[in-house]
């Protein structure tokens, strides 16, 4: 039986161990971190990953969990609407879209990791590997190695595994501009599961979405927010770098309000809404350049390690899901596990090259900065500020950096062996 280490226990690493063993698989997982506990803010699942977590028997304990997003809408930073369109089961898939919590959606896939494998490592950080043909030593900070058929580095925008694979690609690129998220209670607003996107990010943006089913359940909405300011230079991918991506680095809420502090968008009290949040989490923008390859022989790359990119489209996460269900489909039934290899990543690098550079483009937000060029003070009708082929645009933007594919999705066929 094929035995495959996992390096890393986020969303990719742990979604990568329940489909291994749901294959019939043999599966280690092992993560730097001395304890795994739950980080970050919210995050979508786009319903291509909602299909593969819901075949790992997952789905509902999401719907227990997340918000059904039922629509996602723009306007500009004095609320008015200029472009909608629905989401999930709204748009007619077959699975839903989900908003929630990093740390919740972890929780989910940890339990079921432990519930169905038995262990996770921690404090085992991966220093480098071997590949010795018929198997992979990996090698640990404490001095212990251990062997596989195959290693996965599963381990995020910083991967030591990247780094061995593809030496001397430096840092991440920052494309200029800054992010804080937080998550706030406040009252429902928009029919309470809306993912609402305010201004652009050639100023000023800012992201609100409900995140908590528990929350809705008591009237209440517990608030995932995103606020994006353009700080430095707008090179496509480019930038310096100099700013460090640390996901749990703590902001400051006066550095947020000073650029939101005037922003009431009638539904939504944006300056109330920061200053009700507790801990603020602060990070640049970044990715990293698309890979011509990602692995080599036995060893290979998945999620964030393999393709960073701007979260743009609710991709990062459910790009991870897609990956794992691809990577152990291949392990599965393909003659070996170097050929394996080589048909997960003939699969699903192109696809996720194109989505890294679809997000660089970010082309819906050239349109919303249209809005805010030609309207600064607001408008009454959206017809009056962009043509019909400008919000036609919008649609396509979309179609570009989601992947979505409703016809597709339903109509295919499931990626569960075993």
């Amino acid at each position: 039986m094929t035995h495959v280490l996992v390096a890393g226990a986020g969303i990719g690493g742990l979604t990568t161990a329940l489909s291994l063993h749901a294959a019939g698989l043999g599966v280690t997982v092992v993560d730097a971190a001395r304890s795994l506990r739950p980080v970050g803010v919210g995050i979508n699942l786009l319903p291509h990953a909602v299909r593969e977590l819901t075949e790992l028997g997952l789905g509902t304990v999401l719907a227990e969990t997340g918000i059904p997003t039922a629509e996602m809408v723009h306007f500009d930073r004095h609320g008015s609407r200029i472009w909608g369109e629905p989401r999930g089961r709204d748009l007619g898939y077959l699975w839903p879209q989900y908003s929630l919590h990093r740390g919740d959606l972890q929780r989910i896939l940890l339990d079921a990791v432990l519930a169905r494998i038995g262990e996770v490592h921690t404090a085992a950080a991966v220093t480098g590997f071997h590949d010795e043909g018929t198997r992979v030593r990996v090698d640990f900070a404490s001095g212990r190695a251990l062997t596989a058929d195959v290693l996965v580095g599963a381990d995020g925008l910083h991967s030591t595994v990247r780094a061995r694979l593809h030496p001397g690609e430096g840092r991440p690129l920052w494309n200029g501009i800054r992010m804080w998220r937080g998550l706030a209670k406040t009252e429902p607003f928009l029919g309470g599961r809306t993912l609402a996107v305010a201004g652009s990010n050639e100023t000023a943006k800012f992201v609100a979405y409900p995140v908590s089913r528990s929350a809705e359940i008591r009237g209440r909405a517990l608030v995932n927010w995103v606020a994006e300011v353009r700080l430095g230079g707008s090179g496509s991918g480019s930038g310096s770098g100099r700013a460090a991506a640390d996901w749990d680095r703590t902001g400051k809420r006066a550095d947020v309000l000073a650029h939101f502090a005037d922003w009431d968008l009638g539904w939504l009290d944006v300056p109330d809404l920061i200053r009700s949040t507790g801990r603020i989490l602060e990070y640049p923008m970044v990715d990293r350049d698309p890979l011509p390859r990602w692995g080599r022989g036995r060893v290979t790359l998945l999620g964030d390690a393999a393709h960073p990119m701007y979260p743009i489209g609710s991709n990062g996460a459910s790009q991870a899901v897609l990956d794992a269900r691809c990577l152990a489909r291949h392990l599965a039934t393909a003659g070996g596990p170097e050929e394996a290899l080589r048909a997960y990543e003939a699969e699903r690098l192109p696809v996720t090259n194109a989505l890294v550079l679809a997000h660089r483009d970010m082309p819906a937000d050239r349109i919303l900065a249209t809005v805010a060029r030609r309207a600064p003070q607001g408008f009454e009708r959206i017809e009056d500020v962009l043509t019909e082929a400008e919000l036609a645009g919008i649609d396509a933007a979309y179609r570009r950096t989601t992947g979505a594919d409703v016809a597709y999705l339903n109509g295919r066929e499931s990626w569960s062996v075993g």
